[in-house]
């Protein structure tokens, strides 16, 4: 369980939600410069909020006038929009920059088929390609939260729907809290279990999707 409650003040808006993920896929929607990215950026401890408590299962990753948790300690995978693959190391490097390249590491090259894509730089495979580098490098640590803004947004519609399903499996096998970025209502509604809307820096509803 992930139970977040943070206030920060932003150059244009003043952000100030409270929401809980349990073992789910939970969609953060809206316009942009409402505090999606920003939300995500202090779960992880790239960003440090004004106050508030950030608690992940039974570890607290920040909390108001206390030392927060280093980044490295925190248990969250985080796929960037961009992928931020280091470009002058090969897929293999790239995967295990910070983690070793366990028996786990392997099985989840071999589930998502990037086998023999382990020699090559980012350079030279495709957007589909590098965004299940940028997966498998996010679970290799086994985190405990996964956090993902907008990662299929440069896509092809085919390949898209090829890391939908690899994302809705790998989710169905982990079972952690998951919290999606999206300004897709079709991609929402393909992988979320329940939306949370932000609008400057407010979260207006949230409501349990339908399956599309």
């Amino acid at each position: 369980m992930l139970s977040v409650t943070i206030q920060k003040q932003l150059a244009t808006i003043s952000l100030d939600v409270s929401f809980q993920v349990d073992h789910e896929i939970v969609i953060l929607f809206g316009p942009s410069g409402s505090g999606k990215t920003t939300t995500l950026n202090c779960i992880a401890g790239l960003t440090q909020p004004d106050q508030g408590k950030i608690t992940l299962h039974d570890s607290v990753l920040y909390e108001t006038e206390q030392k927060p948790l280093p980044i490295q300690k925190r248990r969250v995978g985080y796929l960037f929009q961009d992928y931020a693959l280091f470009p002058h190391m090969t897929v293999l490097k790239n995967i295990t920059y910070q983690t070793p390249y366990t028996e786990h590491t392997k099985q989840l090259v071999q589930m998502t088929g990037i086998n023999h894509l382990l020699d090559k730089y980012p350079r030279q495979i495709s957007g589909g390609e590098k965004q299940r580098v940028a997966l498998v490098r996010a679970l290799a640590a086994e985190p405990d939260l996964l956090l993902l803004d907008e990662p299929f947004s440069s896509l092809d519609e085919k390949t898209k729907h090829q890391c939908y399903e690899e994302l809705l499996r790998l989710h169905q096998l982990w079972k952690i809290p998951v919290i999606l970025v999206t300004h897709d209502e079709t991609e929402a509604r393909k992988l979320g279990n329940r939306i949370l809307h932000l609008k400057q820096g407010k979260l207006t509803h949230e409501g349990e999707l339908i399956k599309s």
